[in-house]
């Protein structure tokens, strides 16, 4: 089975503080003049920047507490009779004996309450910085955000075509998250750029987001080394000490399920969090094939499997912050192939997120997950119950929320548009209900009273350009006036959108010395090594 959270192999002169982080390129992003306005009700233009979404929804929670209470006693037993494996790192081994597990080969066994208690030192809510402090987003509490898809090492062009990814289409979708202003995020590995080596990718991408972003982005997990060299390129955006002492950057640290950590992920994991960076710890779940077929038996594995993983965070190094995550998908029993927007892995994520709200700490899920080829109806469809799902368990941080087709093997630039537009939505959404004077509407009530219409009211008028969501790329209008524009599908209007958004698109600034000094690194990082193309 392929990983899409991992399928990469299974993914400068500096400022100290993050006021001294380069501003906002061009006040017209900051919402200001007609057009921002126009651009913020439809979610859809790069005129306005969202901030990440506080939820005033409650979440929605489909396990009690007898419920909750018997799967992380199941995980415990799971935990100190079956244990994790933790294979091919003696130092993590060693840590673990010296934090009191029983440690057998590579076997790692732990009594009740030893992770729990480990985690206590996790924080709860944290702030992943950006280099525009603008952007910096908060990761836990009632917080949610979005990033774009990761992993996938084809795309689906502007031409129709399918086929591998380069590091021009890795720019381009990193532009287009940074010009969406539903994303809150930069993402990570957005496509897999196959025309550069693999051992030194990683440089181009890191630097991609440094360049041609300023949101907040995620770093390299595919060795230990290149985890190194990200921290490196964060220490000269933002400054050593700046970076020791806050997160601005995210990983993906995948257990290799059932209950492994591999030493690719083990290492990355331990430059992360000895750095103070945050660790995004999530199973990989393909029920039926990499847990069991029930929700409740998934659920406890993946309890076991991030309790072991998020805990070593803190063994490495107390008070990183780290995320449970999960990725669920369930499996056609036929084929063996994934499935998405299924109701199974739904709930597994729901009792996921109320299982990390009891540990304390942020919790990662969801997207917009398709398993179609194409941005037809079932994309649609099974995007839609997915990411409507991952708003409303509770999410914080949500990858894969643009631009994911095929399972995870396609990264597209229709459906990134088309998602844009539903997350768009979304962020509306989890507003809730206004109750204020304005929400109350009592005065439009008595001003229109009983048989006439409200088009025309005060109310209406003071408040019809902001009440309700208005899509920039559903078509609405008469069947003829869709005759007379040519009778365009949504994925034709998502391509002409995407093609505008690129040729309209704008570098934010970044200091020319620190440019200079990320360059000057990685050149010589590059020039260290030989090309290796696996």
């Amino acid at each position: 089975m392929v990983d899409p959270d991992t399928l990469s192999t299974p993914d400068t002169a500096t400022t100290d503080t993050a006021a001294q982080a380069q501003p906002e390129a061009g006040s017209g992003r900051r919402g200001r003049g007609a057009a921002a306005r126009r651009a913020q009700r439809s979610g859809g233009g790069p005129g306005v920047s969202m901030p990440f979404i506080t939820r005033k929804l409650a979440a929605y929670e489909v396990l009690d507490e007898e419920g909750l209470s018997l799967i992380e006693r199941n995980a415990d037993t799971v935990l100190e009779e079956i244990g994790i494996e933790f294979r091919d790192d003696q130092e993590a081994l060693a840590m673990w004996r010296d934090a009191g597990a029983d440690v057998k080969g590579e076997r790692v066994r732990f009594p009740k309450g030893l992770c729990r208690e480990l985690l206590k030192t996790a924080p709860e809510v944290f702030t992943q910085h950006a280099r525009n402090p603008a952007r910096s987003v908060q990761i836990g509490g009632k917080a949610t955000v979005f990033a774009p898809v990761y992993g996938p090492p084809f795309v689906r062009d502007l031409d129709g075509e399918r086929r591998y990814a380069t590091i021009e289409d890795f720019r381009n979708f990193v532009k287009l998250a940074y010009m969406a202003p539903s994303l809150h995020h930069s993402g990570g590995t957005v496509c897999e750029p196959v025309d550069v080596p693999v051992n030194k990718r990683h440089f181009d991408m890191v630097y991609s987001h440094i360049k041609y972003s300023d949101k907040p982005f995620m770093g390299s997990v595919t060795a230990p080394e290149r985890a190194e060299d990200t921290i490196e390129m964060c220490k000269l955006l933002f400054g050593a000490e700046f970076v020791d002492q806050n997160c601005v950057t995210l990983n993906l640290i995948n257990a290799n399920s059932p209950m492994v950590f591999d030493e690719t992920m083990v290492g990355a994991l331990k430059v992360y969090a000895r750095n103070n960076q945050a660790c995004v710890v999530s199973p990989f779940i393909l029920a039926g094939a990499m847990s069991p077929v029930t929700v409740t038996g998934t659920l406890t594995q993946i309890l076991a499997e991030v309790l072991a993983g998020a805990a070593f965070t803190q063994l490495v190094r107390p008070g990183a912050p780290v995320l449970f995550g999960t990725f669920a998908a369930s499996i056609s029993m036929q084929s063996g192939a994934p499935t998405f927007g299924t109701p199974e892995p739904a709930l597994v994520s729901y009792g996921a997120a109320q299982l990390a709200r009891r540990l304390k700490i942020p919790f990662r899920t969801g997207g917009s997950l398709c398993g179609s080829k194409v941005p037809d109806a079932q994309a649609a469809h099974e995007s839609a119950s997915t990411i409507n799902m991952t708003l409303l368990a509770g999410t914080n941080f949500a990858l894969h929320s643009a631009g994911w087709l095929e399972g995870g093997l396609v990264s597209s630039y229709e459906k990134f548009m088309i998602d844009v537009d539903q997350l768009g939505m979304q962020q509306r959404f989890a507003e809730g209900v206004d109750l204020s004077e304005t929400g109350q509407a009592m005065d439009a009530i008595a001003e229109v009273g009983p048989g006439n219409h409200y088009l025309g009211c005060a109310h209406t008028q003071a408040n019809f350009q902001q009440a309700f969501y208005r899509s920039a790329l559903a078509d609405n209008n008469s069947y003829e006036q869709w005759l007379a524009e040519g009778e365009k599908r949504v994925e034709e209007r998502a391509r002409a959108l995407c093609r505008s958004w690129l040729e309209s698109y704008t570098a934010p600034e970044l200091d020319p010395a620190i440019d200079e000094a990320l360059i000057e690194f990685i050149t010589t990082r590059k020039d260290s090594m030989p090309d290796a193309f696996t």
